[in-house]
């Protein structure tokens, strides 16, 4: 898997691919809108840090169109529903071994910058199978919220 992020004015623009990607499954069709447990299947997760604090949001991406955004105080505490102006735009396209999960989410649903990021992905296949990519694991066993892994440092834009 590798991962790209690039800041806009008025959206973050994500790309995500994954090579060897013949027994992908992509989760339905379901609409826009909020939802849980979206990493119980293919699911692609953007997590964005204060490079000074322990505080960091998770944005979760689904190929149904589905999302959600979360806070946290610290290291898997103190979760709550992130607002968001506008519902993340996710676009995926498959071909034979090859897969890209673009989405763009709203500036305004992200802490102010500069940030330590962390560009993660479940991505599960035919059989149930599932893999978890990053791109970078801290640890032996992967676990997407240490903050080991928020690697992506995005530094706040030039005053003009």
């Amino acid at each position: 898997m590798t991962g790209r992020l690039t800041p806009e004015a008025d959206w973050v623009r994500l790309r995500w691919r994954i090579d060897g990607a013949q027994d992908l499954v992509v989760p339905p069709f379901a609409g826009k809108g909020r939802a849980d447990n979206l990493w119980q299947r293919t699911c692609f997760e953007l997590f964005v840090a204060d490079p000074d604090g322990e505080a960091y949001a998770e944005f979760n991406l689904s190929p149904s169109e589905r999302w959600a955004a979360y806070d946290f105080t610290a290291r898997r505490e103190g979760m709550t529903e992130r607002p968001a102006p506008r519902e993340p735009v996710c676009t995926m396209r498959v071909g034979e071994t090859m897969a890209i999960f673009d989405a763009a989410i709203p500036r305004a649903a992200l802490p102010p910058m500069p940030w330590r990021c962390g560009i993660s992905a479940v991505i599960e296949e035919e059989g149930g199978h599932k893999s978890y990519w990053a791109l970078t694991h801290a640890g032996e066993a992967p676990d997407f919220h240490d903050p080991a892994c928020f690697t992506l440092a995005v530094a706040a834009p030039q005053a003009a």
